[in-house]
């Protein structure tokens, strides 16, 4: 998508959207994030009497700006980065400005063209948009030197599907970087992981302060099991 066709999906965008910009501090760098104003005015009575589809993408989670910090800490270095739940596109953006070749995926559409669009607005390149659904995996998928995700696991039933569609996306000797609050799914996502050849490497909690809101974010290190010699 050329410079030209991004200003014009962010023109649509905000007629479509009441939206606002937020500015970011991640690692000492600015990164302005335009996203809707308020995740309550996209509530579709119909998509969640569908599938209990809630629109939790349009919020800006601390767990999105801890691991957004984290990636920026890496050298991406050309590899293959899927981010799963992209949000308005914190993380991909910030995952793209640190040399990754960035998939932006989640469920909802717009999320990703507000993911390509902040990639640009903070001199990032465009991440890839990908439409993903969790629950009914594509049988062919491209895998990823890294898999990342933030404050994903809020629904009881995420637990085994972000620790299946991981392992569906992530390459062997690759890595998966999980950011969670405590929330309800974590501990099913945790068991769920040795059947899948996958375990924890390590975890770091990390303090996060932002005036009232304060949080304990745990970012767990994923990997494929190896195999032990005979």
């Amino acid at each position: 998508m050329s410079d030209a066709d991004l200003t014009a999906l962010e023109a649509s965008l905000r007629r479509r959207f009441r939206v606002v910009e937020s500015a970011v501090d991640i690692g000492g760098q600015s990164i302005t994030i335009l996203h809707p104003a308020n995740a309550e005015d996209l509530i579709d009575e119909t998509d969640f009497a569908r599938d209990e589809r809630l629109p939790y993408w349009a919020e800006l989670w601390p767990s999105a700006k801890t691991l957004a910090e984290r990636i920026m800490r890496d050298d991406g270095a050309g590899r293959a980065l899927i981010e799963l739940g992209c949000g308005s596109g914190l993380v991909a953006t910030c995952a793209s400005l640190a040399g990754f070749r960035v998939v932006a995926s989640d469920y909802y559409e717009d999320a990703t063209r507000f993911a390509r669009v902040n990639a640009r607005r903070n001199g990032a390149a465009a991440p890839h948009p990908l439409l993903l659904d969790w629950r009914a995996l594509p049988a062919a998928l491209d895998r990823y030197d890294v898999v990342v995700a933030s404050d994903v696991l809020y629904e009881r039933a995420y637990g085994e599907l972000v620790a299946h569609a991981i392992a569906a996306l992530l390459r062997r000797g690759g890595v998966a970087l999980v950011a969670d609050p405590g929330r309800v799914a974590r501990e099913d996502f945790l068991l769920a992981l040795p059947a899948l050849g996958l375990a924890v490497r390590r975890s770091d909690d990390v303090a996060f302060v932002d005036g009232p809101i304060r949080q304990t974010i745990t970012i767990f290190d994923i990997a494929w099991r190896t195999r032990r010699s005979a």
